[in-house]
């Protein structure tokens, strides 16, 4: 698949999830977000637009939804047991998960793969101490049976998962196109607005320039997860929904997450 060209911009955007913004307009979107495993059209319409400057990092997600909804209000909560917009982004030896909902309610992960993590290493830093209580090991979504359940399913088995970590100067804001936990209308959806600071990303630069040069290339998910429920029951698992396909129900997979090439 060919890379998403992400565009240059000299403007710094106001983030209130408002897309109409001649910024936005003016932006390459992507094609419909497509099932995760098959590959097939997704169940709603999503897309998703990246802009860049000097300065930050910018994504948007326009997706379609009848009925939105959404009930965590807390931080961190896990915020894929309802319907989100996700954001990851690869750093090589470490990658950086980011969850939205409805609400607006943020959920942050950082990721480090264990094989990387050495006494002395650059990882071994105060913002990743493994012995504090919200750093976890996680073997990926798909480690279920008895012969992968300690180590995973991935070639590079564990990553520690760093719960407490918060994206220095991140910035996201919502728009809801429709009345948000009110099944008695049909929405048309609702939007997300995400800034990063480049300073932000040093720990997932991995040797790259901040920012980047034209012509680099990062790789990144970009996703949605559908909680549905029918005839009471609710479907499992929830309906993923990605601009570049995985062939396996795991968003946990650096290596087939999209290419993002940033252009002038």
């Amino acid at each position: 698949m060919q890379p998403y060209h992400a565009q240059k911009i000299t403007s710094t955007i106001s983030v209130d999830g408002d897309l109409t913004k001649e910024v936005w307009q003016q932006a390459t979107w992507s094609h419909r977000f497509v099932d995760m495993v098959t590959g097939a059209p997704g169940l709603y319409g999503t897309e998703a637009a990246i802009l860049w400057s000097d300065t930050h990092l910018y994504v948007a997600f326009r997706a379609e939804e009848p009925y939105v909804e959404a009930a965590l209000t807390e931080r961190d909560s896990i915020i894929f047991l309802e319907n989100d917009l996700e954001l990851f982004i690869d750093g090589g030896d470490c990658y950086y998960e980011l969850e939205v909902n409805a609400l607006n309610t943020v959920y942050e992960v950082f990721f480090i793969w264990k094989d990387a993590y050495q006494k002395g290493s650059r990882f071994d830093a105060p913002p990743f101490d493994v012995y504090h209580p919200q750093a976890l090991t996680f073997g990926g979504n798909d480690d279920r049976s008895s012969s992968s359940f300690w180590y995973g399913t991935h070639p590079r088995g564990l990553r520690w998962a760093f719960l407490n970590y918060d994206m220095p100067g991140l910035e996201t804001a919502v728009h809801i196109d429709g009345t948000l936990n009110d099944h008695t209308d049909v929405d048309r959806g609702w939007n997300l607005e995400i800034a990063i600071p480049w300073t932000s990303l040093s720990w997932l630069a991995n040797g790259r320039q901040l920012p980047p040069q034209p012509g680099d290339q990062w790789r990144m998910f970009l996703g949605r997860f559908q909680k549905l429920t029918m005839s009471g029951m609710e479907i499992e698992p929830h309906p993923a929904m990605v601009m570049t396909p995985h062939g396996v129900y795991d968003t946990h997979r650096p290596d087939k997450w999209s290419e993002v090439k940033f252009i002038e």
